[in-house]
């Protein structure tokens, strides 16, 4: 029985005597049940073994703890899956990469005016005025979707 008392949860699942040799025993054990569950209903239970008998023993854990990472990514979204959580990441940090510029930006103006004092009054800071076209020129931050850095670049705090 996997080296315990209680068949392993994919035994209990799939109703057969568990083994000494359960090749799921070590991964699913008998008090989380619905984590052998949602990877059976995923990816089914012979899937599962395949993939498991073929890795070196010391890489199954990280192969089982990324199966039920996938097959949760899987329920919630059917089509994506994990990619679908990842690509949204990805759009996540390239806005900030874009607010970041934005940001970097306002304080090189604010630099620029703070050392060039005008000869007539040496409080006053001139305007620097910087359009969307010519701040695209000076960053250089690749984006799949232009319409979102041209959105981002109008107004970087709105949300």
């Amino acid at each position: 029985m996997g080296g315990s008392s209680s068949p392993c949860a994919s035994c209990k699942l799939l109703r057969r005597r568990c083994a000494k040799d359960c090749i799921f025993a070590p991964y699913f054990p008998p008090d989380d049940p619905h984590k052998f569950a949602i990877v059976h209903k995923v990816f089914g239970a012979s899937n599962i073994s395949k993939m498991l008998q073929e890795l070196p023993i010391q890489q199954r854990t990280d192969a089982v703890n990324s199966l039920v990472y996938e097959a949760n990514a899987r329920m919630r979204d059917p089509v994506y899956g994990c990619v679908g959580a990842i690509s949204y990441l990805q759009d996540q940090v390239s806005q900030l990469e874009m607010q970041l510029a934005m940001a970097q930006a306002e304080i090189l103006c604010i630099q620029m005016q703070q050392q060039q004092p005008s000869p007539n009054n040496s409080n006053y800071l001139p305007e620097i005025q910087i359009d969307n076209n010519s701040l695209q020129q000076y960053l250089s931050f690749t984006n799949s979707s232009t319409s979102s850095v041209i959105s981002v670049m109008q107004d970087p705090f709105e949300y």
